[in-house]
């Protein structure tokens, strides 16, 4: 997505119930109600071990021609464009639009209108927002975190590093910080909340509250990875 200046983000209804079920596998779904009806599926549907895969891999399957545009995950697709070969922006998107719409009506599959972004500057996705300045953080999810009081026990202490893990990408040294915290959740440690926790649950906040824009890369020019190796 990096480059792109303008965006649409597609929710699929119902994504599960638009693969239908292959005739010899209809009966390997039958509930038997209280009132004795068997009832068999028609469609793939919700709690099969394998429909998450199975759905996924369709859509996959189906945008693998549009990919450099129209990136999918499960049952959302998400369409990046910018301006090029002497087109606008707006022109190059509603063109993607148009390739998308048309695989999707080859394919019978339907979109829900009510939960669409089209044509708009900044875009949901996978619980951030992605937009031509890069990638920041959702502030619900940050103004959850920083109003959270100051857990009690373990079990608060828990959820709140549960719910700050998830963000854990816009803060630097985010393990050294809650490091002081996370040594409260081991086994057989009595709870004592102590100055330096407080601290560390204080910074967090502090970090997350004036969470960076993460810059999406440019495969076009060189750029370094760094990562850490731990056992």
């Amino acid at each position: 997505m990096s480059g792109s200046v303008i965006y649409s983000a597609i929710d699929l209804t119902d994504g599960f119930y638009q693969i239908l079920m292959r005739e010899s596998d209809i009966p390997l779904t039958a509930v038997s109600t209280p009132s004795g009806v068997l009832w068999e599926c028609l469609v793939m549907p919700q709690g099969l071990k394998n429909a998450p895969a199975t759905f996924n891999r369709m859509v996959s399957h189906v945008l693998r021609p549009l990919r450099a545009f129209a990136p999918s995950y499960f049952d959302d697709i998400f369409v990046h464009s910018r301006a090029e070969d002497g087109l606008s922006a707006v022109d190059v998107h509603l063109r993607h639009l148009r390739k998308v719409f048309e695989k999707m009506r080859e394919n019978k599959l339907y979109a829900n209108l009510k939960k669409c972004v089209f044509c708009a500057p900044e875009i949901p996705v996978l619980g951030c927002y992605v937009s031509k300045s890069g990638v920041r953080a959702d502030p619900e999810k940050i103004s959850s975190i920083c109003s959270w009081p100051t857990p009690k026990n373990q079990t608060e202490l828990r959820q709140w590093l549960g719910l700050a893990n998830y963000l854990h990408k816009y803060t630097k040294d985010y393990a050294g910080l809650t490091q002081p915290m996370s040594s409260l959740l081991k086994k057989d440690v009595t709870w004592n909340w102590r100055p330096e926790h407080q601290d560390a649950f204080d910074a967090v906040k502090k970090s997350l509250a004036s969470a960076p824009v993460l810059m999406l890369p440019d495969t076009s020019r060189p750029f370094h990875v760094v990562t850490v190796s731990a056992s």
